[in-house]
């Protein structure tokens, strides 16, 4: 896998950390980072191996989103702009259909593309000192990042709608009651603490968790009916494999199973 200056990428076993590496601008994206992160992503994605990912940053904070200093309005600088987004999105389309778990690891400032990617994770876990914020509108500007498809999913529509419009600053306390992490943990531990969420689901059963990240995220998108014909197809399809052989052996055993994601 690709390991850059900017997107940096740590492997144990099958738990893959991608850590944001632009620390003196807070992880901001510019171009090449918003094009090593896509080309990382793609990556695990090839890679049937990996059972888990976690996403996190370096330094004082996660992610700050887009490099501001970077912007502008000629056309040239438009055009740089129109990369960024498009690689970027390529980066968090390909993380979205990951058939692994995800896990972002947040502290620090957690703005605009950085509260989007933190948002595209399967799971959260946060210090209690993370401040958040959309951020888009205090630059005239939309969000962009999948977050006008997440928060509304996420918090419903006017709460989405109040956080884009008003790009107001919330601490993590609000983002756990918003439902937006599913952790809140202190700063001095939070790596520690992110990284043993991490492990716990890279040891279990991969493949069966595929299964039912597919259920839940396409669950919006059918009727009861569809979904319970899409249950009923999920589960005969994990009764075939190995992990489920194990874990009914573990259950009847007493013993805890080991999980190989087949």
């Amino acid at each position: 896998m690709p390991d850059t200056d900017s997107v940096k990428v740590i492997r144990e076993g099958g738990l893959v950390q991608l850590v944001l590496n632009r620390p003196s601008v807070i992880n901001a994206f510019d171009v090449e980072m918003a094009e090593r992160f896509a080309t990382a992503m793609q990556a695990i994605a090839a890679d049937q191996t990996v059972r888990c990912v976690v996403l996190r940053g370096e330094g004082r904070g996660f992610c700050a989103g887009g490099d501001v200093a970077s912007f502008g309005s000629d056309e040239a600088a438009l055009e740089r702009l129109e990369t960024l987004i498009t690689r970027l999105h390529a980066g968090i389309d390909q993380m979205t259909r990951l058939a692994v778990p995800t896990v972002g690891i947040l502290h620090g400032a957690v703005a605009g593309a950085g509260l989007s990617l933190s948002l595209a994770c399967d799971f959260a876990v946060a210090s209690e000192t993370t401040k958040f914020t959309l951020a888009y509108s205090k630059l005239a500007a939309t969000p962009d990042g999948g977050a006008t498809w997440s928060l509304p999913r996420l918090v419903g529509t006017r709460k989405a709608l109040e956080i884009a419009l008003l790009s107001e600053v919330f601490g993590a306390e609000d983002a756990l009651r918003l439902g937006l992490l599913n952790r809140v943990v202190p700063a001095d531990t939070v790596l520690d603490e992110g990284l043993a969420f991490a492990r716990r689901l890279a040891a279990g059963p991969t493949a069966a968790y595929a299964r039912a990240k597919s259920l839940i995220l396409g669950s919006l998108g059918t009727t009861l009916p569809e979904q319970l014909d899409r249950e009923r197809a999920a589960f005969l399809a994990s009764a075939r494999t190995r992990d489920f052989a194990e874990g009914k052996d573990a259950f009847m055993n007493k013993r805890p199973p080991v999980f190989e994601g087949r």
